[in-house]
């Protein structure tokens, strides 16, 4: 089966893997990769830098925007096998290690396995590896203290925490995309909801500080928006947060 990659902006590729995405930022030979997907995703992103005409050893680095397994899957894989560096916001760096875990909990998921998708959900994530451990063992903070990083696309890191601690999202303001990561979603198999959005309660670590990042990301200029799970969303990038948090209000 061919690995669903959309070439979304110039030089920028959403691929959509198996409930969540990631994205390749291509630069000459070089590229970028923003997450990893689910452990078990791991053919399918090898797939996808297939597609867009690169390969592993062509991956200048990974970019995670947080430290969740359905991101994370194979960020060690690529730096053990490849040496590719791994970089998160400072704050998450320790998440990576698994020095400590912010994820919904078994019991929080059973919780709400009334809700529609959750059971299904539960058992797809469980399937691809989400309780499974793939802590990576070298992860560094991004090189820039601001501004972007001198890497293929030139992203710009965006610490907006909530789900996480160390949230980031990635603004790439010469095309006007914006990664958004979980801090910004356009659809999840747990949710009703179609569009922008956060992603349901028990997801985030601290509910408070994600609806208040939403903020952060509206200020930024951007027309199109590349989020960690559902659809890339086209439209002012600022229309799309401002959804996104009247509906969480």
């Amino acid at each position: 089966m061919q690995t669903d990659v959309r070439h979304v902006a110039d030089g920028t590729y959403l691929v959509h893997g198996s409930n969540t995405n990631w994205v390749i930022l291509a630069e000459g030979d070089a590229v970028t990769l923003v997450d990893t997907g689910y452990p078990g995703d791991r053919e399918q992103v090898l797939a996808s830098l297939a597609q867009v005409g690169s390969a592993p050893e062509a991956v200048a680095a990974v970019l995670i925007t947080h430290a969740h397994n359905d991101h994370l899957g194979s960020a060690e894989y690529l730096r053990a096998t490849y040496g590719t560096p791994v970089y998160l916001h400072e704050a998450e760096v320790a998440h990576a290690r698994r020095e400590f875990l912010h994820q919904v909990t078994v019991g929080e998921v059973l919780r709400n396995g009334w809700r529609p998708g959750v059971l299904p959900w539960a058992l797809h994530a469980i399937r691809s590896g989400g309780t499974a451990q793939v802590p990576v063992t070298a992860p560094a903070p991004f090189p820039s203290a601001e501004g972007a990083l001198d890497l293929p696309g030139r992203p710009v890191p965006v610490h907006t925490p909530g789900h996480t601690d160390g949230h980031a999202a990635f603004h790439l303001p010469r095309t006007g995309v914006l990664i958004s990561g979980d801090a910004l979603v356009s659809g999840h198999p747990t949710s009703r909801l179609k569009g922008p959005q956060l992603l349901p309660d028990m997801f985030h670590h601290e509910r408070a500080r994600a609806v208040a990042s939403v903020d952060v990301l509206a200020a930024l200029e951007g027309d199109l928006l590349l989020p960690g799970h559902g659809p890339a969303h086209r439209g002012p990038v600022r229309e799309a947060a401002l959804q996104a948090r009247e509906r969480a209000l």
